[in-house]
């Protein structure tokens, strides 16, 4: 994917992520809202995310998308792919709504379709997987209605800081579904 292209998910777009967006993306991943619901929770740092940049996003490892809304070009969140196995043609999606206003209006769903498609169609994988906490009913009806299904229920797979577990949901798409 190079800079210059953009796929156009309707009141949402994805456009290929660049070095100027590293401080929204660490903004973003450290607000307690999106870190939540991440399961590496540490503080998220510069030096983590260009070297993200370097050694997955540029060796196509991860394809990462920025989230932005059709009217106005707003960045609202990010998206990608990531651990792509051409080998298995699989690999993990992954989202986070940045704009906490941007939260709850679909675009979540929006944005997995579209990765989705992007999967199936450019990367040509077999199987896209992702992880979701259990306790995050909004997100899997979300990518219930994208298209994932579950596979798996992963119990007490997460500790929390506090001590306690957090349970993970496996789902995955196959294509052709």
């Amino acid at each position: 994917m190079n800079q210059e292209e953009r796929i156009d998910l309707g009141p949402v777009y994805f456009r290929p992520i660049t070095l100027e967006d590293t401080d929204r993306i660490i903004r973003w991943r450290n607000s307690d809202r999106v870190r939540k619901n991440f399961i590496d929770q540490r503080p998220f740092t510069r030096q983590g995310h260009l070297s993200w940049l370097e050694t997955r996003v540029a060796t196509g490892e991860v394809v990462q998308f920025i989230l932005c809304e059709t009217q106005g070009d707003r960045p609202v969140g990010s998206a990608y792919i990531r651990d792509i196995d051409r080998s298995n043609q699989k690999g993990e999606y992954g989202i986070f709504i940045g704009e906490e206003d941007a939260a709850g209006k679909g675009y979540g769903t929006l944005a997995a379709k579209g990765a989705i498609a992007y999967a199936r169609d450019v990367l040509k994988l077999h199987k896209l997987i992702l992880r979701v906490f259990a306790d995050n009913a909004a997100a899997v009806k979300s990518y219930e209605r994208a298209g994932f299904r579950r596979e798996a229920l992963l119990k007490d797979e997460i500790r929390r800081a506090d001590g306690g577990w957090r349970d993970l949901i496996l789902m995955a798409v196959l294509f052709p579904e």
